[in-house]
């Protein structure tokens, strides 16, 4: 599943994101989401969202 829909994505569930520093890279970064930060139902970049480290990030794949 891609990170693209709010629904899909909630706090406790393994996600890859990429970091804003990694955008032109394209580097995945993994963790366990904490908190959605993208109120819109739907974004063509990916759901934002906070790991429980801190990171903060788009929502590229769904691990779980």
């Amino acid at each position: 599943m891609n990170g693209k829909n709010r629904k899909d994505i909630k706090p406790g569930l393994r996600v890859a994101i990429v970091l804003k520093k990694d955008q032109r890279t394209g580097k995945l970064t993994e963790g366990v989401v904490k908190d959605l930060l993208t109120k819109s139902p739907t974004h063509h970049r990916g759901i934002k969202v906070r790991l429980e480290d801190g990171q903060i990030g788009r929502v590229q794949e769904i691990l779980d």
